[in-house]
């Protein structure tokens, strides 16, 4: 097995940062964690300019933003892994570095071949910046503020998502396309010089980095996420058994291979904790949700329900505005009540909005419409942050990294389980696939919620 020879650990010094600094150092992780959130909207609002500059098909033009899903999906795992190693603040630096450079070089593109070699380094380097994310706000914040750190984490999120096709209509409303990649290099400069001198150095584990099973660790998970965007995509049946076998054969190998490691790169240690399996199973069902409401809902209001296209933006607003208010309230109460309820409430809250989107009258007013949105997004809010707590703490501190990735990786897979979902509702029932795609997803928020519930069984100390 190839090996990189591991550091000395390293303790870190206090509980948390100091006031000043931890505000500082907040600042450049935000910032980055913004960025990087920010992009997988910007270019989608981006690509007929892009199709049409280039001069590409629209199919073609879609890889923009499938590589970087690809790439960021893939290396969550194996980066933070390598974190524990080398240290959580190292691998997000890097990564804000190589997400600036990528995005110089999406910004200078003279090609669609350019500008996908460029946007997968993005991906690379956002990968870098999520999959330490929640392990450094661990470090910053004392441990009696960790649910408000992993609110105002929700919160960025969040009020990225929100403003996101705003930000990327007003500078298209004054530029190119490449602008909205070139935007990015001064704030990511500026928060590289702010993380230099402000993050903390988090422990170093004395195990090495098993590259081999780095390789394992991107196949499994990629092939998993192009295996179910080829099935939403209707490619041909042989494909994605293929892929989705390939994904499962490199998951087995992988676990094979690292069944007696001290800290395995699919945490299969941290899923042997039922605290920690319950928030991660909980956590895909509620993002599988959020991808079946986002992927469903502008067809439904604008092709059912006869919308225009100005009033669907409208509509989607409230649901990530609501996050954004809810994630750092429920991140409050994770501190002082059980996640577990807090969890069941949220889910069934989100459950009860999505069912009443389903059950929509044929003419529905505004604020029919509205307050259901706003129903989820209170439930999506409210359950976000304690579960995000509760996964991280249910890991040891030298497994932060690990368990920072988990939290990436069941947002990411659970968004792609959603929208392939919604994309076979389409298939079965055509638009009004719309309705069916809605129930699943109520039936996805009672699962989850019993789930959350279980975790009161297994947590004999508040989490």
């Amino acid at each position: 097995m190839e090996m990189l020879a591991a550091k000395a650990p390293v303790a870190p010094v206090m509980d948390g940062l100091p006031p000043e600094r931890r505000r500082w150092a907040v600042a450049a992780i935000f910032t980055a964690l913004a960025m990087a959130s920010l992009d997988t909207a910007i270019a989608n609002i981006a690509l007929p300019a892009i199709a049409t500059d280039l001069q590409v098909s629209p199919a073609d033009v879609v890889w923009v933003v499938n590589v970087y899903q690809i790439a960021l999906v893939a290396t969550l795992l194996p980066l933070g892994a390598l974190g524990e190693i080398v240290g959580h603040e190292r691998i997000y630096l890097g990564g804000l570095l190589l997400f600036t450079l990528a995005s110089l070089g999406c910004a200078l593109a003279w090609s669609l071949e350019s500008l996908l070699i460029a946007r997968a380094l993005q991906g690379l380097g956002a990968s870098g910046l999520m999959s330490v994310n929640t392990a450094l706000v661990r470090y910053v914040y004392p441990s009696r503020m960790h649910g408000r750190g992993f609110g105002h984490n929700a919160l960025v999120v969040a009020t990225a998502f929100t403003l996101g096709p705003t930000i990327a209509s007003g500078i298209l409303a004054f530029g190119t396309w490449p602008w909205l990649f070139a935007i990015n290099i001064p704030f990511g400069l500026i928060a590289i010089f702010i993380g230099m001198k402000t993050l903390p150095p988090t422990p170093r584990a004395v195990h090495a980095f098993d590259f081999a099973g780095a390789v394992l660790a991107a196949g499994c998970l990629g092939l998993f996420i192009i295996g179910i965007g080829s099935a939403a995509h209707k490619t041909s049946p042989e494909w994605v058994v293929v892929e989705l076998v390939g994904a499962v054969v490199l998951g087995w190998l992988l676990m094979h291979r690292h069944r007696d490691h001290p800290a395995p790169m699919l945490p299969i240690d941290l899923f042997r904790r039922p605290m920690f399996a319950l928030s991660a199973a909980t956590a895909v069902c509620s993002f599988a949700i959020q991808g079946l409401a986002f992927v469903s809902l502008p067809f439904y209001f604008e092709s059912v329900l006869m919308r225009s296209q100005v009033e669907t933006g409208f509509f989607m607003t409230p649901w990530p505005l609501v996050v954004g208010i809810m994630a750092p309230i429920g991140g409050r109460m994770s501190d002082r009540y059980p996640v577990g309820i807090l969890g069941g409430i949220g889910l069934i809250l989100l459950g009860i909005g999505m069912a009443l989107l389903a059950t929509l009258p044929a003419s529905p007013s505004i604020p029919d419409i509205v307050w259901r949105m706003v129903i989820c997004g209170i439930g999506f809010g409210f359950f976000q942050t304690p579960n995000m707590k509760a996964l991280m703490s249910s890991a040891p501190p030298h497994r932060s990294g690990s368990a920072s990735g988990i939290v990436a990786t069941a947002r990411l897979t659970g968004q792609t389980i959603g929208a392939a979902l919604a994309a076979f509702c389409f298939a079965i029932a055509g638009h009004e696939g719309a309705i069916y795609a809605l129930a699943l997803g109520a039936g996805f928020a009672v699962l989850g919620s019993a789930m959350s519930f279980l975790r009161l069984a297994v947590a004999p100390k508040r989490a």
